[in-house]
């Protein structure tokens, strides 16, 4: 079994303050997917190269304090590929790619931090910058290669993705053109798309359940006022083998919830 969790941190001190790598050591994944370190290669050397037994590998972003993705790891990756060809977002650490390839089969596992639109208007067409960019490099992977990308997508797909689905379709995660991008790369036939939602193959109808964020103001956690931006996007024959999924909101170490699948192959 291979067991995959993706966890935006919301910074790498604070959540391994917060008991993240005591929880990692309990759990035992083969690869634990990170988004949103918020760190440099300096403030990784000495500290995080490893989180319980697991070896890290990063992508950084070159603004101090900002965004950046990792994997976690207990196998030894064929090849490291940190970024996807494209000047603007490479320079902000949102892709990184594990290769576990052997002469019989070409696999990757991906963490990936899609842009975030909430700030404003300008951030919000960056995003969708990202996506009309992003589409053809999933594609061509595709291709070429059978994946599992985890990470935090900041959208929540369908209305039964986030609690407040009405008052939410003019903003940021949740706008028209977000959700039809998402139901493009999952759309089962048509060119361009082809990938599965794996928590939603296993937990089709899950509402509150299958929200892995939830924002800092007001009660929304204590409430469950969250959404789910949280994902593993597979090739169809990868999530075919998924065979469990588990959200994890025993601790708190960020204001997303990790979000675990065990898939039935071994690396």
């Amino acid at each position: 079994m291979f067991k995959l969790t993706s966890l935006n941190l919301n910074g790498i001190r604070s959540a391994t303050r917060k008991g993240a790598e005591d929880w990692m050591a309990s759990l035992r994944p083969d690869c634990i997917c990170v988004q949103e370190i918020k760190a440099q290669a300096a403030d990784i050397e000495g500290k995080f190269e490893e989180l319980a037994g697991l070896r890290g590998y990063f992508h950084y972003a070159e603004k101090k304090g900002y965004s950046g993705v990792g994997i976690y790891t207990r196998h030894e990756p064929s090849d490291v590929v940190a970024g996807y060809g494209s000047p603007e977002f490479d320079a902000e650490g949102r892709y990184l790619e594990l290769r576990f390839d052997t002469p019989a089969r070409k696999l990757s596992v991906i963490s990936a931090y899609f842009p975030s639109g909430a700030s404003g208007e300008a951030r919000q067409q960056a995003k969708f910058r990202f996506l009309a960019g992003f589409h053809p490099h999933l594609m061509q992977t595709k291709a070429e290669r059978e994946f599992i990308l985890c990470g935090d997508l900041n959208i929540a797909h369908q209305n039964i993705d986030l609690k407040n689905w009405r008052s939410n379709q003019k903003n940021s995660g949740f706008t028209p053109e977000e959700r039809a991008w998402v139901s493009q790369i999952l759309h089962p036939t048509e060119p361009g798309g082809g990938l599965v939602d794996v928590y939603r193959r296993l937990q089709p109808e899950a509402t509150d359940a299958a929200y892995t964020w939830w924002s800092n103001r007001g009660q929304a956690y204590a409430n469950n006022v969250g959404w789910r931006l949280d994902y593993h996007l597979a090739t169809p024959a990868l999530a075919a083998l998924a065979q469990a999924e588990h959200i994890y909101k025993g601790e708190k170490f960020s204001d997303h919830a990790p979000i675990t699948v065990d898939y039935a192959f071994t690396l």
